[in-house]
């Protein structure tokens, strides 16, 4: 987190604007002095970098894992816009839980705890022992399989539901096929992608 001072708001976020290259509207910050005497004027506001929402999603995530009684090593990195937490416990299986269920209610709460700590939706993936990493694998094996089926038979499929990245790994698996348009449906945790056929103009 750092500090900028003006003698008003707007000319505090200008000062962060110029010094991190970014918009005004990709400026994540809030107002923490403001004074409007009839003589003096000033503003401070605090800017949080992507370094500062990875600490408190790392920090709020090794609590949870902690408060089960589990010992809990962790990596992050910021990778194309999201946030990727891999981490190791003491007891994996308990946190994947069963076809990964655990894990994602995790990410859920560790979003959300990140989205009412900064007033800000961040993309935030966790990953633990690499199960996600296989997981999307299969995920895109399984896709391209029935993608290939899809243009044999021009019948569409419909997959189960998936999480929102899960989802995102099998359209972009599919990007490149002929005939082969994939589109989401439903809510929540009910959306699932159907691999339509379609005829090329």
């Amino acid at each position: 987190m750092k500090k900028f001072s003006g003698k008003t708001v707007e000319e505090a976020i200008e000062l962060a604007v110029r010094e991190y290259g970014i918009s005004a509207e990709e400026l994540n910050y809030e107002v923490t002095e403001e004074k409007k005497g009839l003589f003096s004027k000033s503003a401070t506001i605090a800017v949080y970098l992507p370094s500062d929402v990875i600490e408190y999603a790392e920090k709020y995530l090794r609590t949870l894992i902690e408060d089960v009684g589990l010992s809990f090593e962790s990596n992050s990195v910021l990778e194309d816009g999201i946030i990727k937490i891999s981490f190791n416990t003491s007891h994996n299986a308990v946190i994947i839980g069963k076809n990964g269920r655990t894990l994602q209610a995790y990410n859920e709460v560790v979003r959300s705890a990140v989205h009412y700590h900064f007033k800000k939706y961040y993309r935030i993936l966790l990953d633990i022992n690499s199960y996600k990493d296989e997981k999307y694998a299969k995920l895109e094996r399984m896709a391209k399989r029935i993608a290939k089926e899809v243009q044999r038979t021009h019948v569409n499929a419909v997959l189960d539901p998936m999480s929102s990245d899960e989802r995102r790994v099998v359209h972009n698996a599919l990007g490149g096929f002929n005939n082969i348009r994939s589109e989401s449906s439903g809510t929540g945790h009910r959306r699932q992608i159907t691999i339509c056929y379609v005829e090329e103009k």
